[in-house]
């Protein structure tokens, strides 16, 4: 392929699905928006990076949402982030921004997804909030389906238990035999 015609499809994808992969990231990041677009940023430097690949393969958006999920779990791997003082208030604050098209998320949801480990929230987040198949959640997650209902339904027993005043949470997401 061309640079030129490469660069434009880039862009047209970038262009399309950029506000979508940012709203995934800042469920799964729990409402850090700061984080939310570093590692949307990072995805699409990878993406650019590995263009040619992913097209070839026809999966270009779950290349990408694949490399979302594996930056937001590596993040919390990285040795900066463990030296990171978290404080109370911030000295700066930018104007809270929803990426989510038109629904902005609840503050107490995106704390109570907070206590969620990082593998666990992401199953969450991809099969409720990205609306992906269990199929695709695997594949993004680098997993088996099994593995992605059973974090999905540990992770939905947890919201349960930390929001019982919140609206319902479907018991049975699935279709089928939930294990």
């Amino acid at each position: 392929m061309r640079p030129k015609a490469r660069d434009a499809e880039f862009e047209d994808f970038v262009r399309r699905r950029r506000s979508h992969l940012l709203g995934t990231a800042v469920v799964l990041t729990a409402g850090d928006h700061h984080l939310a677009e570093d590692l949307v940023q990072g995805v699409l430097v990878r993406l650019y990076l590995a263009w040619g690949r992913a097209t070839r393969r026809g999966g270009v958006d779950a290349y990408a949402r694949r490399a979302l999920v594996n930056a937001f779990i590596d993040h919390r791997r990285r040795p900066s982030v463990a030296r990171e003082t978290v404080t109370d208030t911030v000295p700066d604050r930018a104007a809270a921004t929803s990426y989510l098209a038109a629904e902005p998320v609840d503050a107490e949801l995106l704390a109570a997804l907070r206590a969620l480990p990082e593998r666990m929230r992401a199953a969450v987040v991809l099969r409720h909030v990205a609306d992906l198949s269990v199929e695709d959640a695997a594949d993004a997650l680098g997993c088996s389906p099994g593995t992605v209902k059973s974090q999905t339904a540990r992770g939905l027993a947890k919201l349960r238990e930390l929001l019982p005043q919140a609206a319902p949470i479907p018991a049975a997401p699935y279709e089928g035999d939930p294990s």
